[in-house]
Order: C-alpha cells, then structure tokens, then sequence
C-alpha cells in the first residue's frame, strides 16, 4: 500500500456528534471543509492533500480519523484498496450506533499503519487508512465491545475501562485514586477488581459488592490488600486528612457543570501534591460545549499536567472523557 495522501479524510464519531465534531474543526483553523455526512460518519476536504500526519489533530468528538481512500460498493472491493496493509480494523453503523466490529486481531503498536473499512450501507463502503499513536484507541472505531458485568452497581464501570483501554492507562496495587460522586460504585469496582484502592466522595449510599473491601478509618489501610473508604461528605468538605497519603489519581463523574468539577479538581491536587493522573468524566447539557474545551485544558495544565487530552468514548452519550497526565 503506497497511498499516503488523499484529499479527503474521514472520521468515525458517536451518531448525534456530527454537529460538534464539525464545530471542533472549524475551531482548528486549518481550512477543512464539509464534503459528506452520515450519521456517525464525516469526510472533510482542504485546500491540499492531507497526509498520515494531518490525523495527528486533537478531535474529542473523533473515535477514529482516517486518511481517506475512497468509497466501494463491496467490502471485498474496499479491502483491495488497502493493498499489504496486514492490520486492518471493520466498522459499520448498526442499530443506530457506529460499532467496531471485533475479531482475534492483534494489538497494534505504535507507529503501525492499519486499514480501516467502514459499512454505510450494503453497497456503500468506505477505506481508510492511520497510524497507531499514544492516546489513541486499538480497537476498531475506537469502540471497546467491553461488556458491563452483571456485578457492576453502575455503567460508571464501563466508562472507566473503556478509558483505560483507549488510553492504554496502567495502574498498580500502589495507586490510590481519590474520586468525587462515587456512589453506587461502578468506577470504584472496575478500580478495586484491579487490585488498585479507593478513596471514595459522596454523601449517597455505596452498593454492597464494593462495602464488601471497605475500611471504617482512613489509618486502617494497608498494602496488602486493595481497599476501599467512603469519604460520606459533600466533596467541598472533604479535607487533607480524609485523604491521608499517597493519592495517586484524581477521579470525578459528579452530575455537576465542568467548572465545578474543575473547580473541586484544583483543590484536591493542592490537598494532594502526589496526584499524577486525573480522569474526569465532563457531563455537559449541549455537545457543542466542546468549543469550551480549550479553557478546561489551561486549567489542567496550570495545575502541572502536561497531557492534556479530551475524548468522547463509545459509551458516551453528552459526557467526554477529560484527562490529565505527566504532572510537574
């Protein structure tokens, strides 16, 4: 496969987002301009050829961003365009959502290019092409297929490992996360069934499959075991010394404005200088939000976090994943 430039791209969004995914272009000023729609699907076209390094953009409404190779009436007839490219990804939109279609693929590594052919409709197909990078999904139209389990007190659960997983985040039986609106627990399973502790912030009740690794005092936490403590306070009174020592991640799904979020955000990595990471899921009540997104930014980095990045996963609907790493 020798193509590497086309005068269009396309990208691979949760149907309903097309309005802010094209907003979010227009913010990058690059020229990019509308050529075709779909539901959870849109090409753009520019002055010049894009090329793999265009995708390198910063779109948090894009799932996957291709390189555009034009469209098939067949999925053989797609295929074909992608030549000897080994790696190749499907996709197709299906029950009103544009769902990665999962097989025994291998897990890209960075740098690989791999193929991407996306089902319209029976006679339209369309190639694409990416390269693997940092903070990007390996899995087909950045949709994980995970499955909540029925143990899970809330889809939270889902959010969580479907961001750990695009964002291939690694966490040890030495973190200790911290998050805000906890209740009933979904992230703060998917966190313990990892083998990572949690401080947990809410006033409301949590579900007993997570009391079940609860400790009653912040001081009875070990390192042998991971545990879980419930903070059952307003997260704006909680203070330094429900904390304790050696928060590692700042988390946060309250139902309040970003602001707020950001706002407790701030507070919390000055209580705790040891914070490293924060993951915050942004609950906004219009989509096209997102072109506030370069004030979130400014506040996480003038907290010290110098990757930034904001991205809507599969299993969002008006919520973008928000987060912040390498903290000075």
């Amino acid at each position: 496969m020798k193509q590497t430039e086309s005068d269009y791209i396309f990208v691979l969004t949760n149907p309903g987002s097309e309005k802010a995914l094209k907003l979010e272009a227009e913010n990058l000023k690059f020229g990019w301009r509308l050529s075709y729609q779909r539901r959870g699907f849109v090409t753009f076209k520019a002055d010049k050829p894009f090329s793999l390094k265009s995708l390198a953009v910063d779109l948090g409404c894009a799932r996957r961003l291709c390189l555009s190779l034009g469209k098939s009436q067949s999925r053989e007839e797609a295929i074909q365009k992608l030549g000897d490219i080994k790696l190749i990804h499907h996709a197709r939109f299906s029950d009103r959502k544009m769902q990665g279609i999962r097989g025994e693929g291998e897990i890209p590594e960075i740098g690989q290019i791999i193929g991407t052919v996306v089902e319209l409709g029976p006679e339209e197909f369309w190639t694409g092409i990416h390269c693997h990078a940092l903070l990007l999904s390996p899995d087909p139209a950045g949709d994980s297929g995970i499955e909540m389990p029925a143990t899970s007190p809330s889809r939270a659960w889902l959010k969580l490992e479907e961001a750990t997983r695009f964002f291939d985040l690694k966490f040890t039986s030495k973190d200790i996360v911290v998050e805000l609106g906890c209740a009933p627990g979904g992230v703060v399973l998917a966190l313990l069934e990892r083998g990572v502790s949690v401080i947990g912030v809410d006033p409301a009740k949590m579900a007993p499959v997570v009391m079940e690794f609860a400790i009653t005092e912040r001081d009875q936490a070990t390192d042998k075991c991971p545990w879980f403590f419930h903070s059952r306070k307003p997260a704006a009174l909680t203070s330094k010394r429900d904390l304790g020592h050696g928060v590692t991640w700042f988390m946060s799904d309250m139902n309040q404005s970003p602001e707020v979020v950001l706002k407790e955000c701030a507070r919390f990595c000055k209580m705790a200088p040891s914070i490293r990471g924060v993951l915050i899921t942004l609950k906004l009540t219009d989509l096209l939000q997102v072109a506030e997104k370069s004030q979130w930014y400014a506040v996480l980095t003038a907290m010290g976090f110098q990757t930034v990045r904001l991205q809507q996963l599969s299993v969002h609907h008006k919520e973008f994943a928000l987060l912040g790493l390498n903290r000075k």
